[in-house]
């Protein structure tokens, strides 16, 4: 891989110059221009070229080419961003860091679904939860950004639902099936005009899955309704309701792994398998919310947001039977001041804040084969997370552009047992108030040429899942892990952004990191590990290498790949005796590559295809057994018909892991057993279709 990446660096650097001018040469006489692309991350559209962060956006056109039955493979094009599914349905998620705290669900990242936190008081994400298909816009925001969203080491991701055009209406259904037993279904309506916008998705997805007790099903409603009011002010209401159901097969070792990749865990003398037990997990959700925009003036606007959640939560497991019900309510509101424009000056002031109060009641039992048996522990805890937040961000020149953002957290925690001890009152755990600064610049050196730098503070409190895992014990010294991440990187584009280079290097220094060990039994605890180092080089590159034409046989060619170089270690590790001082970070590959070619044809014909190139992980903190490295490979042929201006017809095809590589897409770190193995399917193939009127 050093060859490799040698490469990319001549290529990018030397090239990437090259092109651009080719391009832009070439635009003169193209009248073709895509959008500009913008994000809303930092609460006000803006290009991303100049945004002084490490942003990265998969819009319609990048989700569109890739399978949507799952987030993973989008998300995995994304530099940084490391997505797994260990079996259908069973999400993981880091951003430029260790999946050590995640050994299921989404932790350490903060996720929002339109205005609304998708991630509760209590540090759960259940992305899961939601139809990527029913997605239209995803921003990820890398690296500690605190200063807007509240406590965070990772990153921040931000979930736009479907929707058109305000005064559109159209019609939209699609199915599509595949190996395995994979059917998915999805329909969406919108009726809109000029005052009104009403948005209504529904879909259906099974999985039998490849290995045994790995079937899914989720059934999933999504609606919104928006009101246009005055001159720029909307009142928005979103709701959906998710159910979620999949097996969970469990981890195999080498020597299962080998003999038979589809088992499910077996038993030991011990314990029984996964069969046996029934472990599943079933999630039901309900996420709704008010959104209200306002401009009070040509000078002031404010967002406000209401929102509040429902969770019943059943997992039958090896060592018992858990049930939880989660009740979330809060609100964000935030205010922004404009200046007045001058020629060479102007600014934005932005105050806000954001509240949470997430209360569950947390119920372990025995596991009678998939049924509750006797009451192991019962706990209600109620989690208060709330920050206000300020950001003040000016031009300066129609050059400099320059951020200084900070935000201020509370995190408090009440528990109290309901069995066997029957406590009458709430114990307390409060964490000290932290300050989350974040300092960024960027300068347009030439206007297609973009120099940017940050420096920011991540602060990370534990979850509910950590401070209450599997072993039940309420563990009330664990702390909250913190640091300083520092940042440079630069944009470069052609005139009319058909090419875009984006690369970044960035140093996160984080403390008192939190991590996952594991009991004999098999229960789970977490402790601080100390510090890790985390250095790392992003690259992302994207170029109509043949523009889009309507006269050629190759309509159009663009050329997408991100490559991912992580050299993370922890910093002062001991723990039950042993030191992992200097080791490679558990669960993190040294080098990430993704890329992808797509093609059109005439016809309305398309091909897409994309690799990805994982190096070998770390399964253990002793850095003593690695998974394998792999090379994915997945293709995608499409045809479309419009009928009429609305009416259109959209086939396609594809494969998934056309070089039937025997790998993972997710491990269990650190196992008992050395169970760390969760094969993933081999060569495998999908049909479908979309309508629209």
């Amino acid at each position: 891989m050093t060859k490799l990446f040698l490469f990319l660096i001549f290529f990018f650097v030397i090239a990437g110059p090259t092109f651009a001018q080719r391009s832009s040469v070439k635009a003169k006489a193209d009248t073709t221009r895509l959008n500009a692309v913008t994000v809303k991350g930092y609460l006000s559209n803006q290009p991303v070229l100049r945004v002084p962060a490490s942003v990265s956006v998969l819009g319609a056109s990048q989700l569109k080419v890739q399978p949507d039955n799952s987030f993973v493979s989008a998300l995995n094009t994304v530099p940084g961003v490391r997505a797994e599914e260990r079996s259908p349905g069973s999400y993981r998620l880091s951003i430029r860091g260790s999946l050590l705290r995640s050994p299921f669900g989404v932790r350490d990242v903060k996720v929002y679904f339109d205005e609304i936190p998708l991630t509760d008081a209590g540090g759960n994400t259940y992305l899961n939860a939601i139809d990527i298909g029913n997605i239209r816009h995803i921003e990820i925001l890398k690296g500690p950004d605190g200063s807007l969203f509240g406590a965070n080491s990772g990153g921040v991701v931000l979930l736009n639902q479907v929707s058109g055009k305000a005064d559109s209406t159209y019609l939209n259904a699609g199915v599509n099936g595949g190996s395995y037993g994979l059917l998915h279904e999805k329909a969406s309506v919108q009726i809109g005009n000029s005052k009104n916008r009403f948005n209504f998705n529904q879909s259906y997805q099974k999985y039998d899955g490849y290995r045994q007790n790995s079937s899914t099903h989720r059934n999933y409603f999504q609606a919104s309704d928006a009101l246009q009011y005055g001159k720029g002010n909307e009142l928005r209401a979103v709701a959906l309701y998710s159910d979620l159901f999949y097996q969970t097969p469990g981890g195999l070792n080498l020597a299962q792994v080998t003999a038979n990749p589809q088992s499910a865990r077996l038993p030991t003398a011990t314990l029984p398998g996964a069969i046996q037990q029934k472990i599943a997990i079933s999630t039901k959700m309900f996420l709704g919310g008010l959104i209200n925009e306002v401009h009070i003036t040509d000078r002031i606007r404010n967002v406000a947001t209401v929102f509040g959640s429902h969770v019943d939560f059943a997992n039958p497991f090896i060592t018992n039977y858990e049930q939880r019900v989660e009740n979330t309510y809060g609100f964000r509101t935030y205010f922004e001041l404009a200046a007045i424009p001058k020629e060479n000056f102007d600014w934005k002031l932005n105050i806000g804040a954001e509240l949470q109060q997430t209360n569950s009641l947390i119920s372990n039992y025995d596991n009678n084969a998939g049924a509750k048996g006797k009451v192991q522990k019962i706990d209600k805890i109620n989690t208060n997370q709330h920050f206000i937040f300020t950001r003040y961000a000016a031009d300066i020149f129609k050059r400099l552009h320059a951020e200084a953002a900070v935000s201020l957290n509370y995190y408090q925690y009440k528990f109290r047992n309901v069995a066997p001890l029957n406590e009458g009152n709430f114990k307390d755990r409060d964490y000290t108030p932290q300050l989350m600064p974040r300092l960024a610049l960027s300068y347009q050196i030439t206007n297609d040429f973009i120099w940017r730098a940050s420096v920011s503070r991540g602060y990370s409190t534990p979850t509910i899942a950590e401070v209450r895992p599997t072993n039940n014990i309420i563990n009330t010294s664990l702390q909250a892990q913190n640091g300083w991440n520092y940042e440079t990187g630069f944009r470069l584009r052609n005139q009319d952004e058909t090419l875009l280079l984006d690369a970044s290097v960035f140093y996160y220094r984080l403390n008192n990191s939190i991590v996952r060990r594991l009991n004999p039994d098999e229960t789970e605890f977490y402790v601080n590990a100390g510090g890790t180092n985390q250095p790392g080089f992003e690259i992302a590159f994207t170029d109509w290498l043949i523009r889009q034409n309507s006269s050629n046989f190759i309509r159009g060619l663009q050329f997408n790949t991100g490559f991912t170089l992580s050299r993370f270690k922890f910093r002062d590790y001991q723990v039950a005796g042993a030191n992992y001082s200097n080791n490679a970070l558990t669960g993190v590959p040294k080098e990430v590559l993704v890329s992808s070619v797509q093609v059109n044809f005439p016809k309305n014909l398309s091909l897409f295809v994309q690799h990805n190139y994982t190096s070998s992980i770390p399964l253990n903190d002793g850095n003593t057994v690695y998974a394998n490295k792999y090379h994915l490979l997945q293709a995608k042929a499409s045809w479309q018909h419009s009928f009429t201006r609305k009416a259109r017809l959209e086939l396609y095809a594809g494969a998934d892991n056309l070089l039937n590589q025997k790998y993972s897409l997710g491990n269990d770190l650190n196992a008992v057993g050395n169970r760390y193995y969760n094969p993933a399917p081999p060569r495998n193939y999908f049909v479908g279709m979309n309508v629209g009127l």
